[in-house]
């Protein structure tokens, strides 16, 4: 797999080298800010980018966009000091999103994800509202509810079903950023605007373009933060 990394803390960055190479990663190439790595990127295609947010100049986000626009298949996996960018990094379709100062464990973990959010190059699910049949992608949905032995997408078309247990569809749909939040619930967390926490720890989660809300449970709570921490 080849990596780059960029920060613009040489401390940090030297930091990020060691462990992904104590990981066995020895393709690395490094970027000390956004203008190297998008030069870098020019001229190399990388599988997966580790970008620092806070940089001076053009910052992580700005970066992020950057390298997704010329490299779709470029995975990103964003670190910072401060967890108020989370939502912005998701926004970009982030892999995941690393704490400052994180442990080698974690890193590990972020670099599993990787393997396991690779998608098929296609995937599409024929569902059905009354006697109209959809063609959805996975990016066309926003949530998925558990419905006995069914389920149902609320998609830009509005709501259809699908002849799947949850269990069987969240298996599907991983690859493609959708988490489960609660025993009935699946959300996409790239179509995610914000978050806000409700009684018992619980987390509301609102969509870009849509009116309704998912909320999770106390277990699906802890498991999101867990994730993302």
């Amino acid at each position: 797999m080849k990596i780059l990394i960029v920060d613009d803390e040489p401390l940090a960055l030297a930091r990020l080298y060691r462990l992904l190479t104590s990981l066995d990663h020895n393709d690395i190439t490094q970027a000390s800010s956004a203008e190297e790595a998008l030069e870098l990127s020019a001229q190399k295609k990388f599988d997966l980018a580790f970008l620092d947010i806070s940089m001076s100049g053009m910052n992580g986000i700005e970066l992020g966009y950057a390298l997704r626009y010329h490299h779709e298949e470029m995975r990103i996996i964003y670190q910072s000091a401060y967890d108020n960018h989370a939502l912005a990094a998701f926004d970009v379709g982030a892999v995941d999103y690393l704490l400052k100062p994180y442990t080698v464990e974690q890193l590990e973990r972020s670099l599993e994800r990787i393997s396991v959010k690779t998608p098929p190059k296609e995937l599409r699910l024929i569902t059905k509202a009354g006697e109209t049949h959809y063609l959805l992608s996975p990016e066309d949905i926003y949530y998925v509810q558990a419905d006995l032995s069914e389920v149902i997408f609320r998609s830009r078309e509005g709501f259809s079903y699908y002849p799947k247990k949850i269990s069987d569809v969240e298996k599907m749909l991983e690859p493609y950023s959708f988490l489960r939040v609660h025993r009935s619930y699946l959300v996409n967390l790239n179509k995610i605007r914000e978050m806000n926490t409700i009684e018992q720890s619980r987390i509301s989660f609102l969509f870009e373009g849509i009116k309704e809300s998912v909320e999770s449970s106390k277990d699906g709570a802890k498991h999101f933060r867990h994730l993302f921490k």
